[in-house]
This record gives C-alpha cells, sequence and structure tokens, in this order.
C-alpha cells in the first residue's frame, strides 16, 4: 500500500495555497467543532449553520490543505491521520487566539464587564439575590452572570470566572474550593399531610419522585439508591432545572433532593430522614490573566466572601442537619430569603 494513504482516506489533488491564511480561522474553527462533537449535525447547531453549508466548509478546506481530515461512516466522524495532526496545531492557534483577546480585557481600571458562568441553582438562589448589593456598591462594573447546569470553559473564553462542580486541570486556571454542597431529601408541608412521608429508603419508591437530570449530574443515582432498576412509575416530574425542582417540591409535587441550604435560606419544605447525604464540591476557576484585572479581582474576592464557610454553615465540608441551619443562618434567611422569589404561599 503507498505510503500517502491512512486509514482507508485517500489524499486530494493539492491546490497550491499563495496565501498560507487562505484556509480561514473561521473554517478550522468549524473543523475544531466537527473533532469536539463527531457530527456535523451537532457541530453545525453550535455554529448556527445548516449541516450542508457546515459540510461545504470542511469540503473547502480539504480541497485548500490537499488532504482528507475526516473518515465518515454510520458511526460519525473520525480524523483521518493528517487530520489528528492539524488537531494539534489548531488546538494550540485556539488557544493563542484565546489568550490575545483575553489580554485585551485586562484592565486596571475599575470598570467593565466580568462574565461569571455559576451552576443554575446557586446562581439563581444564592448568588443572584447578593449581586443586587454588589452593583449598588459597584456602580461600574457590570457582572454579567450566566445560570446553567452546562459547565463554562473559561480557558474557551466561555466565561470569565466560573463557579462549578468538577475541578478543571487545565494548567492555565486558577482554582480554589469555594466550599461544599451537601444534598438531602425534602418535600413540602402539604405534600407529608397528603401522603405522609417515607419511613425508610425501601418505602421512597411508594411516593412521587421530582428529578432533576443534566450533564453534571449521575442519571443513574436516583434508581442505584432506590435499588431499582428503572424509574417507571416513580418519578412524576423530570426536569433539568433546579429552580423547576424547587418549585414543584414546593407545591406539593412529590419529593425530591436539593442542597440542605434551600430550607436555610426560607424555603417551606420538610426534611426527609432516610440516611440519604451526598455532597458535591463548588469550585471557583479563572484563567491566571485575570490576576492583573482590577475588576475581576473584586469580583473574585467577592464570590469568595459570598460563598465563606467560615461564615455560612451550610458551605462547610462537615454535614449539618438541614433542620439545625436555620439557627445558623438566620441572617441569610432574613436579608436574602426565598419568601417570594419561587413558589410564595405553597399550597
Amino acid at each position: 500500500m503507498p505510503q500517502d494513504l491512512h486509514r482507508g482516506a485517500a489524499p486530494l489533488q493539492r491546490k497550491k495555497i499563495e496565501d498560507p491564511l487562505k484556509a480561514s480561522w473561521e473554517d478550522l474553527r468549524a473543523f475544531l467543532l466537527c473533532t469536539r462533537h463527531q457530527s456535523f449535525r451537532n457541530a453545525a447547531e453550535v455554529l448556527g449553520l445548516t449541516g450542508t453549508t457546515l459540510m461545504r466548509k470542511i469540503d473547502r478546506l480539504e480541497e485548500e490543505l490537499g488532504f482528507k481530515l475526516f473518515l465518515r461512516d454510520q458511526s460519525g466522524l473520525s480524523l483521518s491521520d493528517e487530520g489528528r495532526a492539524l488537531l494539534f496545531d489548531v488546538e494550540q492557534m485556539e488557544r493563542l487566539s484565546f489568550n490575545i483577546f483575553r489580554r485585551a480585557s485586562v484592565s486596571t481600571d475599575i470598570n467593565g464587564s466580568v462574565r461569571v458562568a455559576v451552576t443554575e441553582g446557586p446562581g439563581n438562589f444564592w448568588v443572584l439575590p447578593r449581586l443586587i448589593d454588589f452593583q449598588k456598591t459597584y456602580r461600574k462594573i457590570t457582572v454579567d452572570l450566566r445560570c446553567a447546569m452546562e459547565q463554562a470553559d473559561v480557558s474557551r473564553l466561555e466565561a470569565d470566572i466560573s463557579i462549578q462542580f468538577e475541578r478543571p486541570t487545565n494548567p492555565d486556571l486558577i482554582v480554589a474550593k469555594l466550599g461544599r454542597l451537601h444534598i438531602y431529601t425534602f418535600a413540602s408541608e402539604a405534600y407529608r399531610d397528603a401522603y405522609g412521608l417515607p419511613e425508610s429508603i425501601a418505602d421512597l419508591k411508594n411516593h412521587r419522585i421530582v428529578k432533576q437530570h443534566g450533564v453534571q449530574l449521575d442519571e443513574t443515582g436516583y434508581a442505584r439508591i432506590l435499588g431499582l432498576d428503572s424509574l417507571d412509575g416513580v418519578v412524576g416530574i423530570s426536569t433539568n432545572s433546579s429552580v423547576a425542582v424547587l418549585y414543584a417540591i414546593e407545591r406539593g409535587a412529590g419529593i425530591g433532593f436539593l442542597p440542605t441550604s434551600a430550607i436555610a435560606v426560607g424555603a417551606n419544605l420538610v426534611a426527609i430522614d432516610l440516611g440519604i447525604n451526598y455532597h458535591m464540591d463548588l469550585w471557583l476557576t479563572y484563567h491566571k490573566e485575570f490576576r492583573n484585572s482590577d475588576r475581576h479581582k473584586i469580583v473574585i474576592n467577592w464570590l469568595k466572601s459570598i460563598f465563606d464557610p467560615k461564615v455560612y454553615a451550610c458551605f462547610r465540608d462537615e454535614f449539618i442537619h438541614p433542620n439545625s441551619l436555620t439557627s445558623l443562618m438566620n441572617g441569610s434567611r432574613v436579608s436574602f430569603g426565598l419568601q417570594g422569589y419561587a413558589a410564595s404561599n405553597p399550597t
């Protein structure tokens, strides 16, 4: 077999590229997204293109480079040997381009925008209420708050600062543990009065469950805890939104799992003691370039302060029963409580 044939990828007739930059960054970025999603359709959705338009971009790039980038079959896209070699260089280009724009955003002035990405529950119910007071103090800093279960990649400029469940490993990032979320079982008083509460994990399968699903959550956790092969007939509501989970539990839709901090800040809930208690650590991460930006340092220090376990007992490493948190966090309940926030006067 000729040496220039790799894994079935036939070479193309190489065209002379008089301008080395003719293969535009737009086309190279399309190539990157195709490799990451291993699908033209999924990559096209991210780019806001049709699948046909994206395939034309890749065809044009292959023609200009003179070799095939992908092997295409029913299982999706896989890189040719040449495509794999190109991938390293393009990823380096992406990283360096991000550094250029990141440095351009660094300023010693205490004004401008800071993009903060945080997982949905803490973002809506913890960060946002306190952000209102922050912006009263720092009028020239705009905090662009993104609340979503999908984790933002700060190394790729998806956010300046991220608060997330997974600890990143990129050496260009500065990472600090903010605190720990303890997850417990809750129901509303109305649900308790109507259906009673489970007295054991085995009894839980006789109740209705409000279930949250998401990219950072263990999809098998509920069934594993209950010792069931399937949750059919047990789950009443399944949603990707932690806001919706809290609202549904407050409104008596079923039993669900929430951070212990929910009851501490005023949610009208009843803690159910089933011996189920797991936790998720919260990590604050940002690119090292932002160490020299005054406005970013202000926001970073503020975020650390509002998650400080020494001040807010719900974020300590050790588990504290939800009922005991109420007295420990009375100030948070009064100043930043949930009264009227989600489901006021739940029935």
